[in-house]
């Protein structure tokens, strides 16, 4: 390959090259000025093919006062000697596939991929959805392909490309139907395959634009830094396998600048070793904005540990630090690094093997600057010396043998040198006193020659010397020999415990530090040496349709084989793979083999297709607690002897984690769908934070609590934890009590937050726009003695911000606290009394008080708050005791007044309600109420009757009955009493056993019976409804649990009266049902349980065999059903394996909630699978006129026989306000109504409008106010525009630098928005106290309730959470 040297580009057309080093210069001229960004051109790195460049230039069309203008690029083959030819327009960015030495793809030599517009634009603006990635072979003349990253049409809002090592990467905006807009990357090694990059936990690791940054990377690992915390300058460094897609968590709280730039850097040439800045003090930076402290650590092992560095012990004058470095917490080795650089190239190290310098400080963070000094490492950072007191500039030169440094604090007429590897040093004089500039040699560190450039003081100028100065260094006659072979030694590039990695050592020819001879191989990289070690474990990872679990790769389901292999003989064998392949790049030799083929027998491959198959596993004692991972094929199970187990493949495969330890608990995090935490009986307990890939031990700072308070609890960022436990708890626990204390780092390090509490939780919650660093606690003012002395007592609800550290006493006595979506609700007393009230806010801070209609204050009643979905609380209150049953109300939509939505709903004595919304679609909900409230009060039976409500609780009606049973028969019953009942959540045994899916809309399947009541479960029926309950149809005899999976596609169930050995499916939603037998002994089914988004076809039946003690699992898999993926045309709706449908077409309101929606569904016939290919948002058609179904009764208002809100006898309207706060013309007078919070209807019937007046205001003004108001305003705003547009570098004739500007299709309306959903399927645990007392469980009485939180005042009043469900 020849080095033609350089490009010198000017800002107009004309530009310069040289192919001679820079002896001779020609000018070239191409049709455009070069765009504005940083490298406007692209070169090829095949051997041969130097000559290919791209040019990425900017055109401009003048109109007015501005241009429109965009990018185009053009390509050379001959480095310009020939005429350029456009390549493609509208480009943003183009490369060469081959652009990187290090990217092996077996591609085309020819590929060039370009980041561009799909769309020209007249206005100079695009919309990112039209910003895709093409590519082509031929300078897009005939072949021109848009890459669809394997996702198809969803493969737009490209914001970069980059080719990074081996990688060819992606950086995308997430604009597919349901996503929230966050960056995505996608990845590919051959060019061809591309694969969405995963974070470990991706509620807080979204890549948000602007807010992450690729650092420099290996090839065999990609490292990307991520910002987690709105506009913050802290990030977490992410290191990928090697093939890029799954990234771990290795380094929190790194430093970056706002420009995105990070202090991190690998030192050159040696494999797995660099450096990396974390902010010490993040958590007060983040909260009250202070100052970083800075601390330097140090990987060998490519960033799986990170250490400090190991501080000299002297100075450079040969006297002891001012610390011990021993302490590495108070005595370490700090460095400036990329955020601040001060000189060019590399900050720390240079081809030179080996050499790394730096300026830095002792101590416990990171110096300014000018308080620095310089340290030099001659073994690839392991060890440091301080070379020279204060900073200074430096460089390598002649491969390291040569080190120069030069004074950077102050003027100084000197240079300094050393010829043996930092021993000792000498002064040159260089004749004139300068501040330095900039130190620079030859990038490859060969050359002896240097070059100072420096800027000298007024005083000291002269005729001969002006402010600048340039001189040249030659080191040449330092040393009068050339090396000889006996002047090197191998030097071997990392410590021996790490020296091995990616299966070999590394070593490099070095000249030895005592011989007085010059190395003298300019323009000549060292050469890398390898010697291959022995293969260990850590040399292999993962086969393909294996994931990790701990240590050990397991499969996530029966293993493909080729046909033929398996003929059908039960006994038959096949060689299958042993779950792991040795990492690509890899060169380890003989150790251990991991890697070889197995024998496994034919029963565990996969089935034909067609078949289905099941694996059973036993358990010694009963589960207690089961749950999925989010958006995982990982499930935990807890049984009752403290057991945890784990499946990674659906329950395909059981392994017991850390079986000497006994676990009281797990929980997932509420926000992080890949973390989980395992609670034992002491302060230890495990982590995961990939989904259970690897646990890590880590210690609290007390034992789990005794007191019943909730001992994790989670914020929207992942990492930050509250622990509630137990203090001074050991011998007679006189001053035993709960105390709270937070963690920044995931349980690293652990801060006080409060003593005596019951609970304390982090405020900020998804939609809850609080303080992210504010804290709620509810405690006990009495802080002495034993917490259960005080227990029943009033307690204090005491807010703090900045994570507890400045505290205001919000309420004197409270019974508890909980949040619901965008409201925080407090249940709060008056001294002295029992009057219970109930507290909202909205931002965490200011609380107003909820208002209850006349006769309905909750005194002595107990109430459940039920959910918050649709932009108001939904409370039931209880107005009966023994039985219980009560009044469902509905807030406004700040959730303060309270209207009557329905009487009678029915609860039970543990205040659980029969009130359940439909997943999926908002404001539909089924509940029971107590038809015989008189006659139940004597004899204490209830008779239960349903209602559905269409309209978010505004009208109730009764369940239509099918006209037919599910062996064709009519019922006996019919007339207007004539409905189907059926049995709601204070009868479920398993709380995440929900009526509906959230992946198949419209869908609701439920036990019950057609009569007058509901008749008892074991003598009801399974029923289900296509159409959110409009219609309903019987699909089987007999009380059954239901489960959903692969969008619909495939629908399971199991008799739920007796012990059963088969389950049906149907493929069809109940047409049409199928037996598979699962076992030769009946066992009794209590759950089935899948994966959360009912998106898998392989389920797990949990349950026991009669005189049985312990549970068992079946898992059976229903993928070989069908291999057929179903298709979704948008363009071609009817054309597909999907319908459109509306939840309004069974009804005679053609809307619903004010708008005709209508949503993308699998046709109920369509024999396909339709596995992870992203849903599509529902599609509103049109917002309707507003109509009576769009309005419910106002405060203190009820409805009557005529289905009209009337005011309540005894009770006032609330007063009229005259509200104009958005610009309106009038404001209208209270009426009976008031429009439904989650209605967009417009126009039509305006129910809740009464008398109209005219808003006061400017809007009256006159034709001259007017002028005043409009036109002035208008004349300014064209003034600063044109003013800014001059200044932002978009006018003509300045340079706008890449990241000083918007890009013109960004919205920043929404950037850096933080998203983070509340899993609707975690079952939340109040307290583990009754297990740490209880010797065993129950485990078929497994009662715990989604999301309830249990808040008393004394057994009669009580507030219970129901978590809204997403």
């Amino acid at each position: 390959m020849v080095d033609f040297g350089a490009f010198v580009l000017t800002d107009g057309n004309r530009h310069y090259r040289t192919d001679d080093r820079g002896k001779s210069w020609r000018h070239f001229d191409l049709p455009l000025p070069p765009a504005h960004i940083s490298r406007p051109l692209s070169f090829h790195a095949a051997v041969g093919m130097d000559g290919y460049i791209l040019y990425q230039g900017t055109v401009c069309d003048r109109k007015g006062w501005g241009a429109l203008c965009h990018d185009e690029t053009y390509y050379t083959k001959e480095h310009f000697g020939d005429t350029p030819q456009k390549l493609l327009t509208e480009t943003t960015r183009c490369h060469f596939a081959h652009s990187n030495k290090d990217f092996k793809a077996d591609v085309p030599k020819e590929l060039i991929f370009c980041a561009a517009f799909d769309t020209s634009s007249d206005t100079g603006s695009h919309s990112l959805s039209s910003r895709r990635l093409f590519s082509s072979t031929d300078f897009f003349q005939k072949d021109i392909k848009m890459e669809d990253l394997g996702i198809g049409k969803n493969a737009k809002g490209v914001i970069a490309f980059a080719i990074v090592s081996k990688y060819a990467v992606v950086a995308m905006k997430d604009l597919s139907s349901g996503s929230s807009g966050e960056m995505v990357l996608y990845v590919t090694l051959d060019g061809k395959a591309w694969a969405m990059a995963q974070f470990p936990h991706a509620s807080s690791a979204e890549l948000r634009e602007n807010a992450y940054t690729i650092v420099e990377s290996t090839t065999y690992s990609l490292a990307v830094d991520v910002v987690l915390q709105d506009r913050s300058t802290i990030g977490t460094l992410f290191m990928s396998n090697s093939n890029g897609t799954f990234f771990v968590e290795s380094l929190k709280d790194t430093n970056r600048n706002k420009l995105g730039f990070v202090d991190y850097e690998r030192l050159y040439g040696v494999d797995g070793v660099g450096l990396a800045n974390v902010v010490a003090n993040a958590k007060d930076v983040e909260g009250r904005g202070a100052e970083k402290q800075l601390k330097t650590l140090i990987t060998f092992d490519d960033g799986s540990n990170w250490q400090p560095i190991r501080a000299p012990s002297k100075n450079s004058e040969g006297r002891q630090i001012h610390c011990n470095p021993a302490d590495a917490d108070e005595c370490s080795l700090h460095f400036h690094s990329i955020t601040t650089p001060h000189n060019f190239g590399r900050i720390f190290s240079s081809p030179a093997p080996g050499f790394a310098m730096g300026v830095g400080s002792i101590g416990e963070s990171l110096l300014p600057y000018e308080e620095s000094d310089t340290f030099l490492s001659t073994d690839a950072g392991v060890t440091w010396t301080m070379i020279r007191s204060d900073a200074h500039k430096y460089e390598f030169g002649d491969q390291g043998s040569i080190l120069v440094v030069v004074n950077d604090e102050e003027g100084t007429d000197k240079v300094r040198y050393s010829l043996d590897l930092g021993k000792s040093w000498k002064s040159y004089d260089i004749g004139v006193k300068l501040r330095a500039r900039a130190l620079m040699t030859l990038p490859d560190s060969t050359s002896q020659k240097f070059i100072l450039l420096g800027q000298v003081a007024r005083r000291d100028q002269s005729k001969e010397i002006g402010r600048v100065v340039i001189v040249f260094l030659d080191f040449a006659e330092t040393r009068s020999r050339k090396c000889g072979e006996g002047d090197f030694e191998r030097w071997f590039a990392r410590p021996a415990k790490t020296e091995c990695l990616m299966g070999h050592k590394q070593w490099y020819r070095r000249r030895k530090p005592d011989v007085d001879c010059y190395v003298g191989e300019k323009y000549k990289d060292p050469v890398e040496h390898a010697e291959d070690c022995e293969c260990t474990d850590e040399d292999y990872e993962c086969d393909y349709n294996f994931v990790r679990q701990g240590k050990e790769c397991v499969a996530v389901g029966p293993e493909p084989i080729p046909a033929g292999v398996c003929t059908g003989d039960p006994d038959q064998k096949y060689m299958g793979s042993s779950g792991y392949r040795k990492i690509p790049g890899n060169t380890c030799k003989v150790g251990i083999k991991k890697d070889e083929p197995v024998e496994k027998k034919c029963s565990q491959a996969q089935p034909k297709e067609g078949e289905v198959i099941h694996q059973t596993f036993d358990f010694k004692s009963f589960i207690v607690q089961h749950a999925y991972f989010r958006d995982s094929t990982t499930i935990l199970v807890r049984t009752a002897d403290g057991a945890v187990w784990q499946s990674s493949n659906e329950g395909y495969a059981w392994k017991r984690l850390f079986p000497d330890k006994r676990f009281l608990a797990f929980y997932h995090h509420k926000y992080s769908s890949d973390r989980a935490y395992l609670i034992t009986e002491t302060n230890l307990f495990y982590y995961t934070t990939d989904t259970g890939r690897t646990w890590n031990p880590q210690h609290a700072p007390t034992p789990p609590n005794t007191f019943g308070a909730q001992v994790l609890r989670f914020h929207p960022t992942s990492d930050n934890l509250i622990w509630t436990g137990n203090k001074d708890c050991d011998g007679l626990g006189e001053r035993c009590h709960a105390e709270a204390q937070y963690s920044r780092d995931n349980g690293r390090k652990w801060f006080l937050v409060e003593n005596y509490v019951r609970n304390c939780a982090f405020t900020k919650d998804k939609d809850l726009h609080a303080d992210p660093n504010e804290i709620i606690c509810e405690s006990y003012p009495q802080k002495k003695g034993s917490q259960k002395n005080v227990e029943g007592t009033a307690m204090e609800l005491v807010i703090g911000s900045n994570f507890y550290a400045r505290k205001t006493k919000m309420f004197d006595q409270v019974v508890g606290f909980a949040k619901f979506s965008e409201f925080l609700v407090v249940a709060s007393t008056q001294p002295g009394g029992r009057s219970l009230e109930l507290q909202v806010s909205l931002d965490g801070y200011s609380f107003a008080t909820g208002r209850f209609p006349a006769g309905m204050h909750p005194e002595t009643h107990a109430y459940t708050v039920l959910e918050s979905s649709t932009k108001a609380l939904f409370l039931h209150m209880t107005m009966s005791d023994e039985p219980y049953y009560g009044n469902i109300l509905k807030s406004n939509s700040n959730g303060t007044y309270f209207g009557l939505s329905i009487e009678n709903a029915n609860r039970n004595e543990r205040g659980y309600v029969d009130f359940e919304k439909m997943i999926g679609l908002d404001g539909i909900a089924l509940i029971n109420i107590v038809d015989n409230p008189a006659e139940a009060k004597v004899t204490k039976a209830k008779k239960l009757q349903s209602r559905i409500t269409h309209n978010d609780g505004s009208t109730w009606k009764t369940l239509t009955p099918p006209k037919v049973d599910s062996q064709g028969r009519p019922y006996k019953c019919n007339g207007a009493k004539c409905a189907l009942h059926v049995h709601g959540y204070t009868e479920r045994l398993d709380p995440r056993a929900t009526f509906s899916s959230p992946s198949i809309v419209g869908l609701i399947m439920a036990v019950g019976n057609v009569g007058e009541s509901l008749a008892p479960y074991k003598d009801s029926d399974t029923f289900l409804s296509r159409d959110a309950g409009f219609t309903w149809e019987e699909v089987h005899k007999d009380a059954h649990l239901w489960e959903f999976g692969d969008s619909g596609s495939i629908l399971v169930m199991v008799n739920d009266e007796e012990p059963t050995d088969y389950v049906l499916f149907s493929t069809d939603e109940g047409l049409h049902w199928r037996e598979y037998k699962f076992t030769q002994e009946k066992m009794r089914v209590r759950f089935i349980v899948t994966v959360p988004a009912d998106t898998s076809r392989r389920f797990i039946l949990m349950g026991n065999f009669p005189r049985a003690t312990g549970s068992v699992a079946v898992h059976i898999d229903f993928t070989a059903l069908t291999s057929k993926q179903c298709v979704l045309d948008l363009d071609n709706p009817g054309q597909d394996d999907f319908e459109l449908w509306s939840p309004s077409e069974e009804r005679e309101e053609r809307c619903l909630f004010g708008r005709q929606t209508l949503y993308h569904r699998r046709v109920r016939n369509a024999s396909c699978v339709v596995g992870q290919q992203p849903k599509v948002d529902e599609k509103v058609v049109s917002n309707c006129p507003c109509a009576k179904i769009d309005f419910e009764c106002e405060f203190n208002h009820v409805k009557n026989g005529a289905d009209e809100c009337v005011l309540s006898p005894g009770t006032n309207p609330l007063p009229n306000e005259a509200l104009c706060k958005n610009g309106e013309d009038y404001w209208y007078e209270r009426t009976p109504y008031r429009l439904i919070p989650y209605s967009s209807c417009k126009d039509g019937l305006r129910l809740d409008r009464g008398i109209r007046h005219r808003c006061p205001g400017i809007r009256s003004g006159s034709v001259l106010f007017w002028l005043f108001v409009l036109v002035i305003p208008f004349a300014f705003t064209a003034l600063v525009g044109y003013y800014y547009y001059r200044r932002s570098g978009r006018a003509r004739g300045t340079i706008r630098l890449a990241g000083d500007g918007t890009s013109a299709f960004r919205d920043d309306s929404g950037v850096l928005a933080t998203l983070a959903s509340v899993p609707w399927f975690i079952v939340g645990i109040a307290g583990i106290a009754w297990e740490w007392v209880a010797s065993r469980v129950d485990g078929v009485a497994y009662r715990s309730r989604r999301g309830y939180r249990d808040l008393r005042v004394d057994e009669d009043a009580q507030i219970l959470r129901f978590e809204d469900e997403d």
